[in-house]
């Protein structure tokens, strides 16, 4: 086989060197469509929204920023299993187990709890994966419609337990709604 005929992927193409004629050469004809596409696209309707003033509607399934999940008593559900962890295709989830100690039995449900718990905004595609394999229900995604806030910093998009874990007056709500259901 010859070099000349070889292609690796039999998408070989012959390309001609003709001549251009002298209306060619001007790019009259490729200019003028060039300029049709954008007068048209003048006269389409705008997509823009004015932000602050008009809000748009979010998906059905639109997830927000994530939290850590309070039972409750207002003891936290992370067992600090590592699935979340394990199903993040962004690998943005880290964390570092610990034992329970007996002064701490009003924290933490199980034995196990993370002590390091922490989400690197950065990395994260808010895919809800690391919802999705928790077996204790412990982190979500919630409906908010708080964005992660713009930084400077790298190290601010780093949110770790103190960002991430539900506040204790919101878990006794949900338990006194759980309650009057």
């Amino acid at each position: 086989m010859a070099l000349q005929t070889m292609s690796l992927s039999g998408r070989k193409k012959e390309v001609s060197n003709k001549k251009m004629t002298f209306l060619e050469r001007l790019y009259l004809w490729t200019i003028i469509k060039g300029m049709m596409i954008t007068i048209g696209h003048l006269f389409t309707r705008k997509v823009t929204i004015k932000y602050p003033e008009q809000v748009r509607e979010r998906s059905k399934v639109y997830r927000g920023q994530h939290l850590l999940k309070r039972d409750e008593q207002g003891r936290e559900n992370c067992t600090a299993c590592g699935l979340c962890a394990l199903s993040c295709p962004a690998e943005a989830i880290t964390m570092t187990a610990s034992e329970r100690k007996p002064s701490e039995k009003h924290l933490y449900r199980e034995e196990k709890y993370a002590s390091v718990y922490e989400i690197n905004m950065l990395r994260c595609i808010f895919c809800g994966l690391c919802e999705e394999a928790c077996p204790k229900d412990a982190i979500y995604l919630t409906e908010s419609k708080v964005l992660v806030p713009s930084q400077y910093d790298r190290e601010d998009f780093i949110f770790g337990k103190d960002k991430l874990v539900m506040p204790l007056t919101e878990a006794m709500k949900n338990a006194q709604l759980k309650n009057a259901n």
